[in-house]
């Protein structure tokens, strides 16, 4: 498997932030940590190979400073930039002549290669998911990106959140993924970090094809999950929402190998049905509201399309998941 997960909870108490150390010098980059939780360091580390040179880190920590210097640079630097979503409290960075408080919800770029100053800050448990990316395979020159160092942009909407909602769900899967899943996944990540960056740069119309492809994509991803519940939502009503021909949408989900956009929303409809009807707590819902709920408008119909697609009946369904349950 690609993915690993390390927890300091492992390590006796005493060894702990020193394990930690390691930990973050070996899969991010080297630097000078100090904290005022050296005694009992209760933190977690978690990787995910994505290929040749890129990788996802997942880290919770307590307040430290983190501090990558000039020396630590000329000992060992993996040449990256690390494009980091923060997921816990708040915490700060500098670098070059840019500085920056994170809140939960931010993305925020730095540079292996230049000295930083980096703090979690008091108050609770810093969180973070870290995308390396290779100076070498950006197409966006290093002299643009860095001026985004140290300058935080929130991920609650537009471009940001669909970037941010890809690394959640790469994070949340992680244990599961294949090695060749892992490599796609990266290049996927990495399309979707340079649209990122060149939105923030306003340098869009300046990407090769593959990055707008790719956030295209993952927009039209995000707006049928937000409307499944919707029974109007079709490939007309989605082509039309992002201001593209149907042709042009259904050439979208073929390049990626996905089938039809009619049976993609289909089978995310299905998917949604079959965790309210495995729900105990939706036991009193009829089948029928459910189905209703997640778009489907006959019934007929949704009976049909999930024994075709589960081999079984709803309502069998629902019993036999009740009956694991007890």
């Amino acid at each position: 498997m690609p993915y690993h997960h390390l927890d300091s909870s492992a390590v006796e108490p005493g060894h702990r932030f020193e394990w930690w150390c390691e930990m973050v010098a070996r899969d991010v980059a080297p630097t000078r940590i100090t904290t005022e939780h050296a005694d009992d360091f209760p933190a977690t580390v978690g990787t995910l190979a994505l290929g040749p040179g890129q990788q996802l880190t997942t880290m919770s920590f307590p307040s430290i400073r983190s501090e990558r210097t000039p020396a630590l640079i000329r000992r060992s630097d993996p040449e990256v930039y690390e494009l980091a979503l923060i997921r816990g409290s708040a915490m700060w960075i500098a670098q070059g002549d840019n500085e920056t408080r994170m809140r939960s919800g931010d993305l925020v770029l730095w540079n292996t290669s230049r000295p930083f100053d980096g703090r979690g800050l008091p108050g609770g448990v810093s969180r973070a998911v870290i995308l390396h990316l290779p100076v070498a395979e950006l197409p966006l020159h290093h002299r643009r990106l860095d001026r985004l160092l140290a300058s935080s942009a929130p991920a609650r909407g537009g471009v940001g959140g669909v970037l941010a909602a890809f690394l959640r769900g790469v994070v949340r899967e992680a244990p599961a993924v294949a090695e060749h899943e892992a490599v796609r996944l990266g290049v996927a990540a990495r399309e979707l970090a340079v649209a990122f960056l060149a939105h923030r740069l306003g340098v869009e119309d300046r990407l090769p094809p593959e990055p707008r492809y790719r956030m295209l994509l993952a927009r039209i991803d995000a707006y049928i999950e937000e409307n499944l519940g919707d029974p109007d939502l079709s490939p007309a009503a989605i082509a039309a929402r992002h201001h593209i021909s149907l042709r042009t949408l259904h050439g979208l989900f073929h390049r990626e190998q996905r089938g039809g956009v009619a049976a993609v929303v289909r089978r995310r409809r299905l998917e949604r049905c079959r965790a309210d009807l495995a729900d105990p707590g939706l036991a009193v819902v009829p089948v029928h509201a459910i189905a209703a709920r997640w778009g489907f408008r006959a019934a007929a119909a949704f009976s049909r399309a999930f024994r075709d697609e589960y081999g079984t009946t709803a309502s069998d369904f629902r019993a036999a998941a009740g009956s694991a349950v007890l």
